[in-house]
C-alpha cells in the first residue's frame, strides 16, 4: 500500500476533499465554534484516524499498525503545547472567535505542506546518513530535558518575531480587522489586515513545533508513508481539538512533563537501538502511561487558580 503511487495520490486527495467539506459546506459561514460542535468534530476525527490505524494494519501488518498509533498519539498528545501557543497569539491579537476557526483552516493547509517537505527530508537523510540517528537521538533528549525545564509556558510577544517584523517593514497592515479577510484593497493599494499576520505567527509556530514532533515521529517509525499518514491525520482534528480544549487547556499543567518525558525516552531508544531494539508494544504502552498519568495528576493535583477550583470567599 505504500509503495502504491495511486494510493499515495487517492490519500492526498480524499484529505483535499475532506478540507474543502470543512470549509465550503460545514463552516461555509464564519461563526463562534461551541464546545459541543468541537467535540463531535473531535470524535468524528479520532474515529476516521483509528479507522485508518486498523486498515494498516490490516494491509501492512502489526508493526506497521502499532508504528502509526503511536506516532499518531504522540502527534496529538504534542500539538497540545501548540494549542496553547494558538490561545496566547489569538488573545494577543484580539481575534473576534467567529474567525478563530478561519485562521486554524488555513494554518492547518500551510502546515500540511511544510510538514511533508519536513518528513520526506528528514527520511531521505537517515536512510542515507545512519550516524544522524545519533543525532537524532541526542536532539530528541535535549529537547525533552529542556521543555521539562521550561516550566510549559511559552513565551509569546509578536513585537519580535523576525516574521513580523519583516511583514510590519515590506507590507502595509490595516489598523483593524477586516471582517474575516486576509487582504483588502484601499485606492487601488492591496493592504494585509492583522488577521494575515496572525495566520503568519500561526504557520511560523507550527514550524517550530515541528522541529520536536517530526523527529519524534521518525524515531518510531523510517516508514515515510506510515509518519506522514500520521501526522496529516493529527493534523486535521487539531482545530476541533482546539476549540473542545480552548477553555480546558490550562487545567493540564502537568502534561508538559509527561511529553518531555516521551521525547527523552524516544531519544535514548534510538541512542541505544545499536545495542537493544525495544519492541514497539513496549514503546506504544511507555507513551500511552506517561501521557494519562501526567493527565491524571494535571486533574488530581489542579493548580490553585485552576477554573476547576472555586474562588475562596471574601472575608
Amino acid at each position: 500500500m505504500e509503495n502504491s503511487l495511486a494510493f499515495w495520490v487517492g490519500f492526498n486527495a480524499f484529505v483535499l476533499l475532506m478540507l474543502m467539506l470543512d470549509l465550503l459546506v460545514f463552516n461555509r459561514k464564519a461563526h463562534v465554534v461551541r464546545i459541543r460542535e468541537a467535540l463531535g468534530w473531535s470524535a468524528f476525527w479520532i474515529a476516521l484516524s483509528l479507522a485508518f490505524n486498523y486498515l494498516v494494519y490490516r494491509t501492512m501488518g502489526q508493526q506497521a499498525g502499532l508504528e502509526f498509533l503511536t506516532g499518531y498519539l504522540i502527534e496529538k498528545s504534542l500539538s497540545v503545547d501548540n494549542l496553547f501557543v494558538f490561545l496566547l497569539i489569538f488573545t494577543y491579537f484580539k481575534v473576534p472567535q467567529e474567525y478563530q476557526h478561519r485562521i486554524l483552516f488555513w494554518g492547518v493547509i500551510g502546515a500540511l505542506v511544510l510538514r511533508a517537505v519536513f518528513i520526506l527530508a528528514g527520511a531521505a537523510l537517515l536512510a542515507k546518513f545512519h550516524f544522524l540517528m545519533y543525532v537524532l537521538g541526542a536532539f530528541l533528549v535535549y529537547t525533552g530535558i529542556r521543555m521539562a525545564l521550561s516550566a510549559g509556558e511559552p513565551e509569546i510577544n509578536p513585537d519580535d518575531n523576525p516574521v513580523v517584523k519583516f511583514l510590519s517593514r515590506h507590507l502595509p497592515i490595516t489598523s483593524k480587522m477586516e471582517g474575516g479577510k486576509f487582504f483588502v484593497r484601499k485606492e487601488r493599494l492591496l493592504f494585509a489586515t492583522p488577521l494575515f499576520v496572525v495566520l503568519v505567527m500561526v504557520e511560523t509556530t507550527d514550524v517550530v513545533f515541528a522541529a520536536d514532533s517530526i523527529p519524534a515521529i521518525l524515531a518510531i517509525s523510517r516508514n515515510t508513508f506510515i509518519v506522514y499518514t500520521s501526522n496529516v491525520f493529527a493534523l486535521l482534528g487539531l482545530r476541533a481539538l482546539y476549540f473542545a480544549l480552548a477553555g480546558l487547556m490550562q487545567l493540564f499543567h502537568y502534561l508538559h512533563y509527561g511529553l518531555a518525558l516521551i521525547l527523552v525516552f524516544i531519544g535514548g531508544k534510538l541512542l541505544l537501538a545499536e545495542f537493544y531494539e525495544l519492541p514497539m508494544t513496549i514503546s506504544l504502552g511507555v507513551v500511552g502511561v506517561l501521557l494519562l498519568g501526567s493527565v491524571a495528576l494535571s486533574l488530581l493535583f489542579p493548580k490553585k487558580d485552576s477554573p476547576l477550583i472555586p474562588p475562596a470567599p471574601e472575608e
